[in-house]
């Protein structure tokens, strides 16, 4: 079987690019020649270098009609790839592409030019739908400016192919964004009760959306770290967490204003439930999450006290 695989995605949306970098890994530079079969091609161009160190060859189809079993089955015959790679025309129907009955679909790539979606999305559903239904990743690049909308993208592209994994990136990288809909809690909910990987998600979603959380009620276990200096004013619960490795540990934890901390110890398992605000606090050099404790009561150790990330 001849593993191929298939890099969709309408003209300048960033498949060569993401072909380039894929040639360049070292990780591709493997036994064997392969073959890359372009069906457009685009303002961005294929470095030789790359081409020669991953010893890949280029053929260009550019019409639709030529992209049949037999035209596909002598350019194997020519050039007797490892494995084949297909920069697909997005103006093309992917419904319509045969491939020789022994080249086995090995992954299927769509990349999306997020700054141009809306319009791709509203006026050729038909032929995206087409790229993203049966993608296992979906690439939306140049997403800069385009944080608030990329939650209704993302559910655009969810109603096509549930399954599909979605990335993000910006021009400095993946955008690591956590949407409402992704969340392990219902926000509407009265009191947000966090479990292990709840707290974890709370922690870090807070960093960047603290309004969804301002004035809401959180109940939560964690460790007690009574910070010094803080005077019986405030204390820290939080969570040890592995955010790497065994050696790459961190204490998780927003600072909370409590009225009795001094009947608190260093260590201690608590539960606390408490009200989410934005203050100023000096530890942050600024403004950030503070927790308005209505309830701290003892707790027993959880089975597992570091939370893993790695």
């Amino acid at each position: 079987m001849k593993p191929v695989y298939i890099i969709n995605g309408f003209l300048e949306s960033g498949k060569t690019e993401f072909i380039s970098y894929t040639l360049s890994q070292p990780y591709f530079q493997t036994r064997g020649t392969t073959l890359l079969i372009l069906c457009e091609e685009g303002e961005v161009e294929y470095d030789e270098d790359i081409l020669k160190n991953s010893r890949t060859i280029v053929e260009v189809v550019d019409e639709e009609a030529q992209m049949i079993s037999s035209n596909l089955l002598e350019l194997e015959k020519k050039y007797k790839p490892e494995r084949i790679i297909i920069e697909y025309n997005g103006m093309w129907n992917f419904k319509n592409l045969k491939l020789p009955w022994h080249w086995r679909l090995e992954q299927q790539i769509t990349t999306i030019d997020a700054s141009t979606f809306q319009n791709y999305y509203t006026n050729m559903r038909s032929l995206l739908a087409e790229m993203i239904r049966k993608s296992e990743l979906i690439i939306f690049n140049r997403c800069d400016g385009l944080i608030d909308q990329l939650s209704s993208f993302k559910r655009n592209v969810k109603a096509v192919n549930p399954q599909a994994e979605i990335i993000f990136e910006d021009k400095n990288g993946e955008v690591n964004q956590i949407f409402e809909e992704d969340l392990p809690y219902d926000l509407k909910s009265e009191k947000l009760i966090l479990d292990d990987y709840g707290y974890g998600i709370f922690y870090l979603d807070a960093m960047d959306n603290l309004e969804r959380y301002l004035d809401k009620t959180i109940q939560f276990k964690a460790m007690v770290l009574k910070p010094e200096g803080s005077e019986n004013a405030y204390f820290v619960p939080g969570r040890m967490a592995m955010t790497c490795c065994a050696d790459d540990m961190a204490f998780l934890g927003y600072a909370c204003k409590y009225d009795k901390c001094g009947e608190l110890t260093n260590k201690d398992w608590v539960e606390v439930t408490a009200t989410v605000h934005r203050e100023f606090w000096k530890d942050y050099n600024g403004e950030g999450p503070v927790l308005h404790a209505v309830s701290v009561v003892p707790a027993k150790k959880p089975k597992d006290e570091v939370l893993n990330f790695a």
